[in-house]
């Protein structure tokens, strides 16, 4: 897979991309992220990537010329599965759409600052738009950190056991259950008998119970979610 991502403080991004799974993920060559810094393609000696919002209002606006110069660019080079900005009103991001993702093989992110981005490059560019809360942040980077990490750890070959991920919460519309590991007992409290029984079918009857229960309690919405983007 390969991932490009577009922003005007690409530094922003450099830890997230560097360590853990992701670092592994790129060494391997299953995963290739690269980040643009859009500040050259800015306009004016300055490099200016935004300006005031038209009708008023306090916040600046990412300028259309810009991002439409790196986009058209970057197009040149690649076709495009989905050209994703990330943004507040966007769709919630769900693990059924990291796993739609990660079926892909080219990704384009746009992450949007100050007060977001013209509405006519979402107009002309944009097939997908993704939130990952009903929260602001400062800029879309760490959004699509957050994204390239639930899409990454997908892909075959990243994780060691892949079956991990296929076990994760919200992979079965379900909460993950409780998990142990050594000692069996601490500080008075012990590990259920019956992960320790061997009896692997007993053992997934109970997981499954548990994250039920789990789930009912904390998250009954999920229980009866309908998420259009579940086919």
């Amino acid at each position: 897979m390969h991932i490009d991502i577009i922003s005007v403080v690409p530094e922003l991004l450099d830890s997230p991309l560097s360590h853990s799974i992701l670092q592994r993920a790129q060494d391997k060559g299953l995963l290739t992220v690269r980040v643009h810094d859009l500040r050259p393609y800015g306009l004016g000696k300055h490099h200016s990537t935004d300006d005031y919002q038209f009708g008023g209002g306090a916040g600046m606006v990412m300028r259309c010329e810009p991002l439409a110069a790196l986009i058209d660019e970057l197009r040149e080079q690649r076709n495009y599965d989905e050209i994703i900005y990330l943004t507040p009103d966007g769709e919630r991001l769900t693990q059924r759409r990291a796993n739609r993702l990660s079926l892909q093989t080219d990704l384009l992110m746009i992450c949007g600052h100050y007060k977001g981005i013209d509405e006519r490059i979402r107009e002309e560019y944009v097939t997908l738009e993704i939130s990952i809360g009903d929260y602001v942040l400062s800029g879309g980077e760490l959004a699509a950190a957050v994204l390239v990490d639930s899409i990454g750890r997908l892909l075959p070959g990243v994780i060691g056991d892949e079956t991990s991920a296929l076990t994760d919460t919200f992979q079965d519309d379900l909460l993950a259950p409780p998990v142990y590991t050594r000692p069996a007992e601490w500080r008075g409290r012990e590990v259920p008998a019956i992960l320790r029984s061997g009896n692997t079918g007993a053992i997934e009857e109970w997981r499954h119970q548990r994250a039920e229960e789990r789930t009912r309690a904390r998250r009954p919405d999920l229980l009866s979610d309908t998420d259009p983007v579940a086919d």
